[in-house]
């Protein structure tokens, strides 16, 4: 059975980990010269669905689709409605990507 998600731990691990993301990469990644915009994707449904075959639920994602995505969360008003599941997978495809650009180089691992 999965533990307990703290909602303001998962919070101060983000905030942890940003400053280290900034630290490493500075206050701005310039992503129009790294070439990540495109990336493998699994809906969510079929990323939980572990006694599927996730194959027919692999699609695209784009990274610059997902900046876009979170800048115009953060113009919304106050009052529009948040749509987590949409919000959350343009956040975490960004979050993946960070992680992607820390990966050690292959000639690293050798």
């Amino acid at each position: 059975m999965a533990e307990t998600l703290r909602v303001e731990e998962l919070r101060q691990v983000c905030v942890l980990l940003l400053d280290a993301v900034q630290e490493r990469f500075g206050s701005e990644i310039d992503l129009s010269i790294l070439d990540v915009d495109h990336y493998w994707n699994v809906d969510l449904r079929s990323a939980f669905s572990i006694q599927e075959d996730p194959a027919s639920g692999i699609d695209v994602g784009q990274s610059s689709d997902d900046v876009a995505e979170l800048r115009a969360l953060l113009r919304r008003r106050p009052e529009d409605e948040l749509l987590l599941w949409h919000d959350l997978q343009h956040l975490a495809g960004m979050l993946r990507l960070l992680a992607y650009l820390d990966l050690p180089a292959a000639e690293d691992q050798e």
